[in-house]
Parts: C-alpha cells; sequence; structure tokens
C-alpha cells in the first residue's frame, strides 16, 4: 500500500468506533504477532510536560548510543513525526508497507466481529511493528490520555514509568479530582518498571505511593526544590541539581520541573544497571530540543507560541512571560477546543493581555467557535480590547497590528494550529 491510501485508510478507520479500553488493540496485535512483546519500552503519562520530558530522555539515550524510537502525540508540523527513531520520522515507503499487514489482520478481525481500532491504535500497532523491524533499544512511548485504558498500555515490558505534572484535564473520560485522574495515570505502573515523578499535589501524590507500593515498583521523585536556577533567558537555562551543572536550550520557567525529572529518570535507568555517563548526560540534555512548547518564532515584536490547553498549563504560560518578559505588554491569539475547560483558561490569561484575538483552530472538529471564545474572553477584558478573526492567518495579521515593536505576540490554546502558525508565520516573514 502506498503512503496516501494509507492515510485515507487511517482518516477512515474513524467510522470503526474507537470505544476508550484495550479489547480492540489487544486483539489487532494478537494477529499481528505481538511485536510489542518483543521492545523495552519507557512509558510517559501526565497532563503537562510528556514532550519535554521525553524529549529530555530520548536525547541523553541517544547520547548514550542507544536506538531509541519515540511516539508522540499530537503532532505539529508533520504527520509522520509521531513515530520517530533518533529524531528521524518513519519513511513514507516503511509507512506504506506495514499498513499492509494492519489492514490485513483489521479485514479478519472484522470477519470474526471482534472490536475494530481506531486511528489512535492503528497507529500505535503500526509503530511497534517498525521499532522491532529497526531493533530499537528503547521505545518512548507517550500516552494519548490517561493511562490504565490507553491503547498504548497494552505493553508489558515497561523498564521506566514516568509520570509527568498531573492536572484537572479530560474530566469527562478520566474523573474529576485529582486522584481520580492520578489513578488513571498511575495505571501505567507494572510489576518490574521503576517508576519516577515529580512532587504532584497530595492527593495525586498519594495515588501513585499506593500503586507502587501495590505493584512492588521503586519510585523516584524529581524535586525541583533540589534544584537551584543560575540563569536563564530566551535561548537557554543553566541550573544545578545534586551538585552537579546542566545547560538547556527549551524556554518556560516549567523546563526546570520537567529536566529535574527527567534527569530523575535517567538515575532510575542507572540504577537498573544501563550505562550512562554524566558526561552523556549533560550533553544530552543540553542537545534536548522540542518545538511549540514556549517557542519564539521571531523578534521585533516577539511572537511565542505554547500549546498551553489546559488551565495549569496556562498558569506556566503566565509565568513564563513574567520571568521572560517582565516590562512588556502582551498582544494574545487564542484558540482552543470545546471540550477543554477555556473559560478557566480565559480568566487566568485574558486579563494580562493589552488586547487578545480569538480565533477558531483550523480544520478540526473540536474547534471553539472564535465568536464563543470572544464572548467568554469579554468576561475578562473589555470589550474593545477584544477582537474575533475569521482565519489564523487574519488573527496573525491583527496581532502584528495590534502590537507595538516592544510588544510580545502570543499564540496559545491549542496544539492543533502551531505547525500552521509557524508556516504562516515564515510566509508573511
Amino acid at each position: 500500500m502506498d503512503y496516501i491510501k494509507a492515510r485515507t485508510y487511517i482518516d477512515e478507520s474513524h467510522r470503526f468506533g474507537g470505544e476508550m479500553g484495550l479489547e480492540a488493540i489487544t486483539c489487532l496485535l494478537e494477529k499481528l504477532g505481538n511485536p510489542q512483546d518483543d521492545l523495552q519500552f519507557l512509558h510517559i503519562a501526565g497532563t503537562n510536560g510528556k514532550g519535554s520530558v521525553g524529549a529530555y530522555l530520548a536525547a541523553v539515550l541517544q547520547e548514550a548510543g542507544y536506538r531509541i524510537g519515540r511516539f508522540i502525540s499530537p503532532t505539529l508540523y508533520e504527520y509522520r513525526e509521531r513515530i520517530q527513531i533518533n529524531g528521524g520520522y518513519i519513511a513514507e515507503e516503511a509507512f506504506g508497507r506495514l499498513m499492509d499487514p494492519v489492514v490485513k489482520a483489521i479485514g479478519e478481525l472484522k470477519a470474526e466481529q471482534k472490536p475494530l481500532p481506531s486511528p489512535f491504535e492503528i497507529e500505535t500497532a503500526l509503530s511497534f511493528l517498525y521499532y522491532k523491524e529497526k531493533q530499537c533499544d528503547f521505545v518512548l512511548l507517550e500516552c494519548g490520555m490517561g493511562g490504565k485504558t490507553d491503547a498504548t498500555n497494552v505493553i508489558r515490558n515497561t523498564k521506566l514509568a514516568v509520570i509527568t505534572s498531573i492536572s484537572m484535564d479530560h474530566m469527562e473520560y478520566l474523573g474529576d479530582t485529582l486522584g481520580a485522574i492520578a489513578g488513571q495515570k498511575a495505571g501505567i505502573i507494572k510489576p518490574g518498571s521503576r517508576v519516577v515523578t515529580c512532587r504532584q499535589e497530595k492527593e495525586a501524590m498519594d495515588v501513585i505511593e499506593q500503586v507502587c507500593k501495590e505493584q512492588g515498583c521503586p519510585l523516584y521523585v524529581g524535586e525541583k526544590t533540589q534544584a537551584e536556577l543560575v540563569t536563564a533567558d530566551l535561548d537557554h537555562m543553566v541550573f544545578t541539581y545534586r551538585e552537579e551543572t546542566y545547560m538547556i536550550h527549551l524556554a518556560g520557567s516549567h523546563q526546570l520541573e520537567n529536566a529535574v525529572l527527567a534527569l530523575a529518570g535517567i538515575r532510575a535507568l542507572q540504577d537498573a544497571g544501563y550505562r550512562i555517563s554524566f558526561e552523556q548526560i549533560r550533553n544530552g540534555m543540553e542537545k534536548a530540543r522540542w518545538n511549540g512548547r514556549f517557542t519564539i518564532l521571531r523578534k521585533n515584536p516577539y511572537l511565542v507560541v505554547d500549546g498551553a490547553h489546559n488551565p495549569d498549563a496556562a498558569k506556566k504560560l503566565q509565568e513564563s512571560l513574567r520571568m521572560y518578559f517582565p516590562d512588556r505588554e502582551f498582544v494574545f491569539l487564542m484558540g482552543v477546543f470545546r471540550d477543554k475547560q477555556y473559560d478557566a483558561i480565559a480568566k487566568r490569561m485574558a486579563p494580562m493581555a493589552k488586547e487578545i484575538v480569538a480565533m477558531e483552530t483550523p480544520d478540526n472538529p473540536r474547534a471553539l467557535p472564535a465568536e464563543k471564545l470572544g464572548e467568554v474572553l469579554k468576561k475578562y477584558q473589555s470589550p474593545e480590547h477584544v477582537h474575533v478573526a475569521g482565519s489564523l492567518e487574519e488573527a496573525l495579521q491583527l496581532g502584528e497590528e495590534l502590537a507595538k515593536k516592544e510588544d510580545v505576540i502570543v499564540a496559545f490554546g491549542s496544539l492543533s494550529f502551531i505547525g500552521d502558525l509557524t508556516k504562516l508565520s515564515e510566509k508573511m516573514g
């Protein structure tokens, strides 16, 4: 099957259903010979920070000479970005070729009247075939949503279970308390694995500690309080942690917590017997890159993009803006999905802006209409400073008209439009 046909097949597989749970992905992988059983995983769950922590871990392990598969969701710039090895995307040829056995297996499931996989489950299964074919040493596997019933949780060989910052998001699926959400995330913890997390709210931390105890798994906690910031600007951050000094190039006040969590994860792998030197850790941390999270696209005026799509991420964005731009004014471009806590995000962010543009995330059925978002923003900002854009391009143009050279334009609310916005920014020069 060629790449275009493979992509079309996946797009059309939405009609199969896609219920939460592991039955469909389990049936599909059995037909494919359970390729995941021949792989070793670093499994990452959490509300915010999965991508950044994964970027640090991948960079360090690559520096140490390991072949690292990485499965990420959502992607920003290119569909094939979701399935990578050592930073290189899966080739179109390989994607199309590996879809053949997947399609054959789905046909058999259909004939047997067994549950059929969702697009995400198909992508997950195909990635396992690819990582096995390429003999990856580790697969860094990001949960799509939650943990316990996420399609990625079909794996068995979890060497490291990573739980990043937990906050309120996807409550309709994961529960409406921090404890319930933490229970879902902690579902990735399996006997024989090591577990690493950051210092969570007590309600979430208690759940993680209890699950580790039940499963007999050692827990490592990346304590941000043990790290000391030396210098920080938009290009780099230098900090000390456990008497060593590190430099990272991911911007944002929250990156200190993410970096410390990744370092705790590396320590857990060292304790498990994997050879990773301090020099490799330091070099890997410095080489790590992760776009779309407090990323500067241009200057004069500054244009910043950030995927902040829930209240906790909005709080971290706010802290980062105050940290890097303490004396500047802001023009915000905001677009969100209608199933997100957009009122809470608007309440936090809108008063901070001198002007704010409501936009609709393009080509997505989950998008909140710009007009509706505009009405919400007017609750927290003077109506004359709230603008509604009919398109992403109009939003960016409006933002540039409203901003002075010394101001900062910030686009946030969803990862879904960052790739398109980046291309638009390059095109508009």
